[in-house]
C-alpha cells in the first residue's frame, strides 16, 4: 500500500509536523531570493551600458572617425558622439573630412553624410548624399536604423524649410517687381498729369488774352453804334420836311 506524502505528513506526530513545515518553510524562502539574483544581473548589464555610453563620450573628436569596426558601427551611441562631434567641426573641416571616406558601405556613407550635414552645402548637395545613402538602405543594423531613420527625416525636413525659403525669396523677388513696377507707372502719370495742367494754364493765359483784346473793339463799336444814330434820326426829320412841302 502506498502512501502520498500529505498522508505521510498527516501520520506524523506534533514534532515531525512542525520539522516538515520548518524545512517548507527554508524551500520557500529559498525560492523568494532568486529574483535577487535576477536583480543584480539586471542591474550589472545597466552598469555595463552605462559604461558603454561613458567611454562614447570619452572618446575625442579627432579619433571618434577612425573606428569601423562592426561592434562599433552597430551601436547607435557611436553614432550620436559622430553627430556631436561633427557640429564642433568648420564647414571647410567637416568637408575635408567626408573627403576622406570612400563610399563602399552604409556606414561610410552615413559618416559622409553626418559630416556634410555641418558643411554649409546647398540642397542640391544635401540631396545627393541622401540618395547615396539611400542606396544602402537594406544594409542598415537593426540597432541603427531607428537613429538613421530619424536622421534622415531631419535632413529631410531641412530639404524642405529650404524649398520653402526659396519659394518665400521667390514671391519677394516678384512681389518687389511688381511695386517697382507701379512706381514707375505712379511716376509716368504724375509727368502726364503735370504735362496736362502746363497745357491747361497756358490754354487758360491764352483765352484770358483774347478775351482782354476783344474788350476794345467792342467798346469802339457800341460808340460807333451811338454816333451814328443821331444822324440818321436828322436825315429822317428833314426827309419829312421836305415831303410835307407841296
Amino acid at each position: 500500500m502506498r502512501f502520498s506524502p500529505l498522508s505521510a505528513l498527516l501520520s506524523l506526530d506534533r514534532t515531525g509536523k512542525l520539522a516538515a513545515v520548518s524545512l517548507l518553510t527554508s524551500l520557500i524562502s529559498g525560492c523568494s531570493q532568486m529574483p535577487e539574483k535576477n536583480s543584480s544581473l539586471t542591474h550589472d548589464s545597466f552598469s555595463e551600458t552605462q559604461r558603454r555610453v561613458v567611454d562614447f563620450q570619452e572618446v575625442s573628436c579627432g579619433q571618434v572617425w577612425t573606428f569601423n569596426s562592426v561592434s562599433v558601427v552597430n551601436n547607435p551611441l557611436y553614432w550620436l558622439r559622430t553627430m556631436d562631434c561633427a557640429e564642433r567641426l568648420t564647414p571647410a573641416e567637416a568637408r575635408a573630412e567626408a573627403r576622406r571616406w570612400p563610399a563602399d558601405n552604409w556606414q561610410s556613407r552615413f559618416k559622409q553624410a553626418v559630416l556634410l550635414s555641418n558643411g554649409n552645402i546647398t540642397p542640391v548637395e544635401r540631396r545627393q548624399y541622401l540618395q547615396r545613402l539611400d542606396d544602402y538602405s537594406y544594409d542598415y543594423p537593426t540597432a541603427v536604423r531607428p537613429l538613421l531613420t530619424l536622421w534622415r527625416e531631419g535632413q529631410g525636413s531641412l530639404l524642405q524649410l529650404s524649398a520653402e525659403r526659396t519659394r518665400y525669396a521667390t514671391l519677394q523677388q516678384t512681389s518687389d517687381a511688381q511695386l517697382d513696377a507701379l512706381r514707375q507707372q505712379d511716376i509716368a502719370l504724375n509727368q502726364e498729369l503735370a504735362v496736362t495742367r502746363r497745357k491747361l494754364d497756358s490754354l487758360t493765359d491764352i483765352e484770358r488774352q483774347l478775351s482782354s483784346r476783344r474788350s476794345p473793339d467792342a467798346a469802339d463799336s457800341s460808340h460807333a453804334a451811338d454816333k451814328s444814330a443821331p444822324d440818321d434820326a436828322t436825315s429822317s426829320g428833314n426827309k419829312s420836311e421836305d415831303d410835307a412841302t407841296p
